[in-house]
């Protein structure tokens, strides 16, 4: 079968690789659309420092590697034991998994994974907003870690599509102020149109004295979420906080970033990380979809057959980073 493979940086191929075979308490997947992380951009630039050259202790993978976490897929069989699903069931997979015999990722023809790792789509979810759950699972996760209250005023730095799936989040939760913080006017016209309600471009205005106008007495936002991995946009989230506010960083950074403890020791702030999802934000986001709180089609900017990942995939969001926020492999294409 085919399978996109990292072999180190700057070179994915597209390889044949052996078949997985379903074992027991599995299903067989055939991926549909997979879409391309952020965390895939950055091994893709670093190389083989960003994953492991030696069997990872967990996984059992090392270079080549293939790629792809964020997919949806119809199950094409199932093994021994399995009762909960069936052939033909349309599912989005939830990542966080390896049995350390299949060839893992939905970047390939055919994938295998346990059951409890595939979560069945209502016939109302089309398969390509399918692959968008699991960024979606990431930004609910975030959200579910601030002590977020119905009334807040809340702030987003950084609107790529984290920060754009974290917006969509807090107006599924009812939040009606929401402020985004982006230097891209490209992502600051989807933050808007994703349900921000005012957003700021932080290289012509002060992006922590308008959040301050805008708050009055309270001092700032509620709460904080740093999505831009710099740290300029750092600096904006704790600084755009009131007194006692909280800040969630959700950001994977390439730098190690600093942080002013003094100020935060003087306003009582919290700070808190948010990494991937917990049992549970799979199946909120998909009821959620479903419902029709979240909307998020739009995210999508760009379909392409696997044989274009490279040129139309990650180049495309290396070099037009501004005009895209979510290209989806399109793996029967």
């Amino acid at each position: 079968m085919r399978a996109v493979r990292f072999h180190g940086r700057e070179d994915i191929r597209i390889d044949e690789v052996e078949e997985p075979i379903c074992g027991n308490g599995q299903v067989k997947i055939r991926p549909a659309f997979v879409g391309i992380c952020g965390s895939d951009i950055h091994e893709y630039l670093a190389g083989p420092l960003a994953v492991p050259v030696t069997p990872h202790a967990v996984t059992g993978e090392k270079l080549p590697t293939t790629l792809g976490h964020e997919f949806s897929g119809t199950i094409e069989e199932i093994g021994t034991g399995v009762t909960r699903l069936k052939v033909g069931d349309r599912v989005a997979v939830k990542p966080n998994l390896s049995d350390g015999t299949c060839k893992a990722g939905g970047l390939s023809d055919h994938v295998v994974v346990d059951t409890k790792h595939a979560i069945p789509l209502p016939d109302s979810i089309p398969l390509d907003i399918g692959a968008l759950v699991e960024p979606l699972s990431v930004a609910w996760h975030a959200v579910s870690r601030s002590p977020l209250q119905e009334h807040d005023t809340v702030l987003v730095v950084g609107t790529g599509p984290i920060g754009l799936a974290i917006i969509q989040v807090l107006r599924a939760k009812g939040i009606s102020n929401i402020i985004a913080v982006e230097v891209s006017e490209k992502r600051r016209e989807f933050a808007l149109n994703l349900g921000a309600t005012e957003v700021l471009n932080p290289l012509k205005v002060d992006a922590v004295a308008r959040v301050r106008s805008i708050t009055g007495d309270a001092g700032g936002a509620a709460i904080a979420f740093e999505c831009s991995g710099v740290q300029a946009g750092l600096d904006t989230a704790m600084k755009g906080l009131r007194v006692r506010g909280t800040t969630v960083v959700v950001s994977l950074w390439e730098h190690k970033p600093v942080i002013d403890a003094f100020a935060i020791v003087l306003d009582e702030k919290h700070v808190t990380g948010a990494a991937v999802f917990d049992d549970g934000d799979f199946e909120a986001v998909i009821d959620a979809i479903a419902s029709g709180k979240i909307q998020p089609r739009s995210m999508i900017t760009s379909k392409i057959p696997m044989e274009d990942i490279t040129e139309k995939g990650f180049k495309a969001l290396i070099g037009e980073r501004d005009k895209h926020v979510k290209i989806l492999v399109e793996i029967s294409a």
